[in-house]
């Protein structure tokens, strides 16, 4: 499974199997942002099992973190 971590500039970022992977913005499917899950050759309900779970793992990741400034210390 793969998932959109982040976006900067003409790259994105993927979070493949826990391992981050840098690739061009353009190799990704259009319309895919931050947290999108990518799947080959999967679709359907299988396809939505999985990126409900991936949504899921994202909200309990983002509710563990603090947000915004002034959140970490040095």
């Amino acid at each position: 499974m793969m998932v959109v971590d982040r976006i900067e500039g003409d790259r994105a970022v993927l979070e493949i199997d826990g391992r981050m992977v840098d690739v061009p913005l353009g190799l990704l499917p259009e319309g895919a942002t931050e947290g999108s899950v990518l799947q080959f050759g999967l679709t359907g309900p299988a396809a939505a099992e999985v990126t409900d779970e991936a949504a899921a793992r994202l909200a309990r990741l983002r509710a563990r973190t603090p947000q915004g400034p002034g959140t970490f210390e040095l």
